[in-house]
């Protein structure tokens, strides 16, 4: 595509969210990315954080990191590049360990992460022994080859019922934990100090228990109980959506819960006159861009430093460079796998 077909079809989707000397020169930009995908026998996978312009140009595939997950699992390209964070092209890369696949960001960090260590889940399995663990997908390769099963937040409800076990160890989000466990029935417990090694055996604490971890998103920690009360004061007709990784007080207080897909399927399906959704905020220009007649409430804005390291100028770099290229050992690759597979085959399949 050209790069002014480029710039009229951003113009109409992003014309009342960008100026138009932006768009002009992201057209340009996405113009170079387009001829140098071809080249280089690329397919990008857009996470729907991903700022607008890039959002809404480049991307082969767009969605949360279960279905772009899939969709990594499935590609036939040599070039993968993952514009989302470190532990999506991680996982990218633990599917296809014969491809390159390019971050555009030599960071691309996570607050949850980072909050735990493959150590600390050694020490979760040697202190509660014989409790399957899940492990939510926003964590690095090293924690997922520890574990028994990977989730996201769309089938985190379904890996936890899939293992028919009273007690589950969930990491390593406090939130989405207490969010599962109010769906499945299970008491969490989140311990402050590990138990030693063996102590703990299954029936002692509480007949169905999630233990979880106190690792939290440093965006959806932000949304209160009161953002919610001061938004519905000033627009009653509001339709407030959280992401799963907020706070259960907030989860509660929301009129739905779910993954970024699914917060998306809701707007376009809902015939509310106005929506708020909490969780990082270039979704929402994102859902506007697509459907213009959607009012989306400018409040309780919050932005994730690490999802905006990605931009259409780095992954035109990315792949014109073939940077930052990500790699994972072989040993820690194959048991991650397991983990990864395990999720893979819970759950809806794609639309």
């Amino acid at each position: 595509m050209q790069a002014e077909d480029l710039y009229r079809d951003l113009k109409a989707k992003l014309g009342d969210v960008l100026p138009d000397a932006e768009i002009f020169l992201k057209a340009e930009v996405a113009a170079d990315v387009l001829r140098l995908k071809v080249e280089r026998n690329a397919v990008i996978l857009g996470h729907n954080y991903m700022e607008p312009a890039l959002y809404h140009s480049v991307p082969d595939f767009r969605g949360d990191s279960l279905e772009l997950s899939r969709r990594a699992a499935e590609t036939d390209k040599s070039v993968i590049v993952f514009c989302g964070v470190r532990f999506m092209a991680e996982t990218a890369k633990i599917l296809n360990p014969t491809k390159t696949v390019l971050l555009p960001t030599e960071k691309g960090g996570c607050s949850l992460a980072a909050s735990i260590t493959a150590a600390d889940v050694r020490a979760l399995r040697a202190a509660y022994p014989g409790v399957p663990i899940v492990t939510y997908i926003n964590t690095y390769a090293d924690v997922k080859a520890e574990c028994d099963i990977c989730c996201t937040s769309s089938n985190a409800v379904a890996v936890v019922e899939s293992l028919k076990s009273d007690t589950v160890i969930f990491l390593p989000d406090e939130y989405l934990a207490r969010n599962v466990a109010r769906e499945t029935g299970l008491h969490v417990i989140v311990p402050a100090v590990l138990p030693k090694a063996g102590a703990w055996k299954a029936g002692t604490e509480v007949e169905h228990t999630m233990i979880a971890w106190k690792g939290r998103c440093e965006v959806h920690e932000l949304f209160t109980p009161e953002d919610i009360d001061s938004v519905r004061k000033q627009f009653p007709d509001v339709m407030i959506l959280a992401h799963p990784e907020c706070s259960p007080e907030v989860v509660a207080k929301a009129d739905f819960s779910g993954s970024t897909t699914a917060m998306i399927k809701a707007v376009e399906n809902s015939k509310a006159k106005r929506y708020l959704l909490l969780t990082e905020c270039s979704m929402g220009d994102n859902i506007v861009a697509a459907n213009p007649d959607k009012e989306m409430l400018r409040l309780c804005s919050h932005r994730c430093p690490h999802m905006h390291e990605i931009t259409l100028e780095q992954t035109r770099d990315s792949l014109r460079y073939l940077r930052w290229e990500i790699n994972v050992p072989e040993d820690i690759r194959v048991r991650a796998l397991r983990s990864v597979e395990r999720m893979l085959a819970v759950g809806p399949k794609i639309d």
